[in-house]
């Protein structure tokens, strides 16, 4: 039976389901979109108590200076911005992009001209947002093509449909395969990569992330290296006012070190520095602070807070 076929096997009919809801709610015009996500955030965070913990940890580790109740309404916040951020990626794979595009405000395009002039393509630090799709989405509409490294995903029919949604505003390239993003990066492409998750002790160093000790890849360094390319920041969010979003291009200052754990430590600063301009959008559902130098994995539980 070839892949196509197997898709049509009763184990795929609950990702068919959400796929064809996610089509629909592809159509819904803006406003309207922005409401049934935060509906459908709301349902979540009494819905998914494990990652409504995960929030609540990573809340009262990086905004101490919060009361209870802000805290609460933090929490909250983020479930509202990842259920917008559903209804976002239904429009970044199936929306009308140049209706967003008009809502799109786009902030420091002139240093990435810049870093472009040199030839050596640009590695493009990002950051997992509730609307990283989008934000890779609007940022093509800008008039410059994107190679968006991701991770493959364990379900082969999401994997299909999240690589051929990506391909409309991008070119995906699985994090593994390296010479190809070399061989891109000699071709003066830029580069979308997203090293702000924790990914275990192997290959990462501990530095601080709003504060915290966060276990953080140095692969970011090695990336650099590879063309000896500039490195920027994507920072990313949505309007307080709800009409329309910001694509902002930052640099990193003093990046490369010559050390990968200054580098770490430049990189997380420049996507904390993203983050906090609009905090609940952020992906704060994460295990951002699994990984602790003495080995100690037990930070999100419920009786270690």
């Amino acid at each position: 039976m070839d892949k196509t076929n197997s898709f049509l096997s009763p184990k795929y009919w609950p990702t068919w389901l959400g796929i064809g809801l996610l089509r629909l709610i592809a159509l819904l015009p803006f406003k309207a979109g922005l409401a049934v996500g935060r509906m459908i955030g709301t349902i979540l965070y009494y819905l998914i108590a494990k990652r409504r913990r995960v929030t609540e940890v990573n809340a009262a580790l990086c905004f101490p200076d919060l009361s209870d109740e802000q805290r609460e309404h933090f929490v909250k916040d983020v479930f509202k911005n990842n259920g917008i951020g559903i209804i976002e990626t239904a429009w970044s794979y199936w929306g009308n992009h140049k209706s967003l595009g008009k809502r799109t405000q786009f902030i420091g395009f002139e240093i990435l001209e810049e870093a472009l002039a040199k030839g050596k393509g640009v590695v493009l630090l990002g950051a997992h947002y509730s609307h990283l799709d989008l934000g890779g989405m609007l940022f093509s509409l800008y008039g410059k093509p994107l190679v968006s490294m991701y991770r493959q995903h364990n379900n082969p029919l999401m994997e299909k449909v999240i690589s051929q949604g990506r391909a409309r505003f991008s070119t995906p390239v699985e994090r593994k395969k390296l010479r190809e993003i070399v061989r891109l990066l000699r071709k003066n492409e830029i580069v979308w990569y997203g090293p702000d998750q924790d990914f275990g002790r192997k290959g990462a160093v501990f530095v601080p992330f709003f504060g915290q000790t966060a276990a953080t890849i140095t692969a970011t360094s090695k990336m650099v290296g590879f063309n000896d390319s500039p490195i920027l920041s994507l920072q990313q969010r949505r309007a307080e006012d709800d009409s329309g979003y910001i694509i902002e291009i930052a640099r990193v200052d003093g990046f490369p070190s010559g050390d990968e754990t200054e580098d770490a430590r430049l990189m997380n600063l420049a996507i904390e520095e993203g983050v906090r301009k609009a905090p609940s959008q952020y992906m704060w559902v994460h295990k951002r602070f699994k990984t602790q130098p003495d080995g100690n994995q037990a930070l999100y539980e419920a009786n270690n807070c």
